[in-house]
């Protein structure tokens, strides 16, 4: 009987190492690929709404971000705090990673004759696709690691904050709250931060300053909003399979605190 109750049990832990490695491994991956693509290209989504011209723009490297606000939900919820913020230190150690290889990439021989114009090889040298990319990482990754600790560790407070103020209960408010108030301090870090900090941002003819970095806020915003209002849904699906799956009660400590 012993033996019967231990391999159940290991039936158990076994899948909930597997479903934290799943969503960390997402987390991470998402995270390197956002990095790397970051600022590379502004994509121009504007539409007409009513006869007014809406201006809506992002960079690529937005579409994959939700998803690392979903794993870290998830994680939060099944984990606990300190595992979740576990795994942002870890991307954040990744950022350095990528740094790192990219920069050494970079000095390695042959490094080929720039251009003192752009720091950049001529565009016909097979090597500018490489060194091109490499500086617009480097640009906009010190704005991006400090944007990215502070909303991700922004995230996972009030997500725990409001699991605590909602005793367990309110499942779309600690979602959507955690999400939404730490993608507005990510937008206007990440934005204002490259911009100001790195030039990397270059203001299109007729545009103010002022105004094309609103429109890059409030779009980038308004993206990862749309994002944490429809990833509502599979979070409550996930919350309701994985509590069965992995046999753990998310709010057991709520339910206990109230008898």
């Amino acid at each position: 009987m012993f033996q019967k109750s231990t391999n159940h049990l290991n039936k158990y832990e076994k899948r909930r190492e597997f479903v934290f490695l799943l969503l960390a491994g997402l987390f991470i991956g998402t995270l390197a690929m956002l990095n790397i693509l970051g600022i590379t290209r502004i994509i121009d989504l504007s539409f007409e709404f009513f006869g007014i011209h809406v201006p809506f723009r992002v960079f690529v490297g937005i579409l994959p971000y939700p998803l690392t606000f979903l794993c870290t939900d998830f994680i939060s919820e099944f984990y606990g705090k300190k595992r979740a913020s576990y795994v942002v230190w870890i991307g954040f150690v990744l950022n350095l990673w990528v740094i790192f290889i990219l920069w050494i990439g970079g000095i390695l021989p042959p490094v080929p004759v720039m251009n003192p114009e752009t720091g950049l090889p001529f565009k016909e040298d097979a090597n500018f696709l490489f060194y091109q990319l490499r500086s617009y990482t480097f640009s906009a990754t010190f704005a991006s690691m400090i944007a990215y600790l502070t909303a991700q560790f922004v995230d996972v407070h009030v997500f725990h904050f409001l699991k605590k103020l909602s005793s367990g209960k309110k499942l779309w408010l600690r979602n959507n709250g955690s999400t939404l108030t730490s993608q507005l301090v990510d937008s206007l870090s990440v934005i204002l931060i490259t911009f100001f900090m790195t030039n990397a941002i270059r203001i299109p003819a007729g545009f103010s300053t002022v105004k094309f970095l609103f429109i890059l806020v409030i779009s980038n915003y308004f993206f990862k909003l749309v994002a944490a209002l429809l990833d509502t849904i599979p979070f409550y699906i996930g919350v309701k399979y994985l509590t069965s799956y992995l046999k753990i009660d998310p709010v057991s400590e709520y339910r206990t605190a109230d008898k």
